[in-house]
């Protein structure tokens, strides 16, 4: 959307603003313009590619004179080749999420109405989020997402490879149902196959060999991405890394969800985005909170790891969980308030991080 009038009280230099809201698919990208309070003035629709990009500023340019706000949908999927264009052209780019459809009796939708909706949507809040940066925090995404990818196709294999094992004939299952995963994979991965007589334990024995081969490659390529994690999480926060329990695919997805400093605008708003905010859940005379499943969840699940780790091996850790259990909290009364209080704690050594480093000049996306 793209706003010439006065905006929103609450955003800077609102007599200068305007606004463009921007559906993002595939293969084209639709922009509303509107004003001040909401209405349409106009829509384009241009291809996502570099010249619907340049049609598209040019086309603000046109339109909208000043400062413009970009209000983008998806600015890390289908949005990320029009927010790196429009940020190297020094325009101001923030993120939306999907807009919220109201119920219709005839069901209308197009990309039309969709970027409409997101534009009202927008100039209604208070607070809208920065796009994430591409650069050293885009590369421990990509390889975060592969390492994940490539773990979870692991399991799958071993899963496969055990239950070839259930299945085999007697002679062969006997000798094997017994070790353990790794045992199994090596002792599978040289099993000969020349020495079948039936067809049945010569399928067995080739599955098993190809089976249990996969799961090395794919180990090797797990170990592959994460050696690649240390030197881009020492380069961006290297204080993080120097926490307890903090490893390298931890300290590489809380770095990812926070992105750059002055995103997040204090660490209650990390910690919602981790989803460790407290909720309050009280009845009566019985004051408590519950937890909270909402926010990032793979964020939430690194914070989970690294109390784990605290409440194993740290003495600190251990002796405040020892004295809110006299209180008579629950364990997972507990394992919320450590979240809570360690996601505070990161988030200040994040903001730490000097605004002029070479992570934080990298570009959104």
């Amino acid at each position: 959307m793209l706003i010439k009038e006065p905006a929103c009280p609450h955003w800077p230099n609102a007599l200068t603003l305007s606004w463009a809201s921007i559906l993002t698919n595939t293969p084209t990208h639709t922009a509303a313009l509107v004003t001040p309070a909401g209405g349409l003035v106009v829509h384009l629709t241009v291809s996502a590619d570099a010249d619907g990009y340049g049609n598209l500023l040019t086309f603000a340019r046109a339109h909208a004179s000043g400062r413009r706000i970009w209000a983008i949908e998806g600015t890390g999927s289908f949005g990320a080749g029009l927010t790196a264009h429009l940020l190297e052209h020094a325009e101001w780019v923030v993120e939306i999420d999907r807009a919220k459809r109201p119920a219709r009796r005839n069901g209308a939708k197009t990309d039309e109405l969709d970027a409409l909706r997101a534009a009202r949507e927008a100039l209604s809040r208070e607070h809208l989020a920065q796009p994430r940066r591409r650069g050293d925090r885009e590369a421990l995404r990509v390889l975060l997402a592969t390492r994940k990818e490539v773990v979870q196709t692991r399991t799958r294999a071993i899963n496969h490879l055990k239950a070839l094992v259930v299945n085999a004939p007697e002679a062969m299952r006997s000798k094997l149902r017994l070790l353990k995963t790794g045992a199994l994979v090596v002792r599978c991965a040289a099993l000969p196959t020349r020495t079948t007589p039936t067809a049945e334990q010569a399928a067995t024995v080739l599955t098993l060999r190809l089976t249990a081969r996969r799961i090395q490659a794919l180990e090797a390529e797990a170990a592959a991405l994460e050696a690649q994690l240390e030197p881009l999480v020492q380069g961006v926060a290297t204080r993080l890394r120097a926490e307890f329990g903090v490893g390298p695919i931890s300290a590489a997805q809380i770095i990812c969800a926070w992105s750059h400093v002055g995103r997040l605008r204090s660490e209650a708003a990390f910690a919602a985005l981790a989803g460790v905010a407290p909720i309050p859940a009280s009845s009566g005379q019985v004051q408590r909170h519950r937890l909270n499943r909402s926010g990032d969840r793979q964020l939430n699940s690194a914070l989970h790891t690294i109390v784990i780790c605290r409440l194993a091996r740290h003495a600190e850790t251990q002796a405040y969980a020892a004295r809110r259990a006299s209180e008579g909290k629950s364990s997972r009364e507990i394992t919320r308030c450590l979240k809570r209080h360690l996601a505070r704690r990161l988030f200040k050594l994040l903001e730490a991080v000097p605004r002029g480093s070479s992570s934080d000049l990298e570009l959104a996306a």
